[in-house]
């Protein structure tokens, strides 16, 4: 891995200090905003949900963030998507999110994704397409909807 490229990795057991370390630091605040649960308990049942498509942003060479999709095969949901504040604003949310549904569009497959009431990423969703179907509780839930396949060269 380049050390100045985005590569993302499969996350391992290894990788949990690190993933707790920055669950607490990208969502915290959201998390009391909403009311939600922030112990330790919840904080690693939300790490441990959906592991096996749980991928580690990796930037510089330093880890950067956490990625974690499920893709079934009529859907494909955006379970977590967490960039250390060390790393935010740098595009890098977007970059992930736009490759993921660059692939989505060429398998005609729409992307789900749940967001916390008052958490500012929304507005990151909606400018790639993602649109509110269901508002209530603490979460938004969102969807996109795939484009036209890519023409035939």
């Amino acid at each position: 891995m380049s050390p100045h490229s985005l590569a993302l990795q499969p996350a391992t057991e290894d990788d949990l200090p690190f993933l707790m370390s920055l669950r607490r630091a990208t969502m915290t605040e959201h998390l009391a905003r909403a009311g939600a649960p922030q112990d330790d308990e919840h904080h690693l049942a939300r790490i441990r949900y959906g592991f096996e498509g749980a991928q580690i942003v990796w930037l510089h060479g330093r880890p950067a963030g956490l990625f974690k999709t499920l893709r079934e095969a009529s859907s494909w949901r955006v379970v977590q998507i967490q960039i250390d504040p060390a790393y935010q604003g740098q595009g890098l949310g977007r970059r992930l999110l736009a490759g993921l549904l660059r692939q989505a569009d060429q398998e005609a497959v729409p992307v789900t994704l749940s967001v916390l009431q008052g958490n500012p990423a929304r507005r990151l969703y909606e400018s790639l397409g993602f649109r509110a179907v269901k508002e209530g509780g603490l979460e938004t839930e969102m969807r996109y909807e795939p484009g036209p396949p890519p023409a035939a060269a």
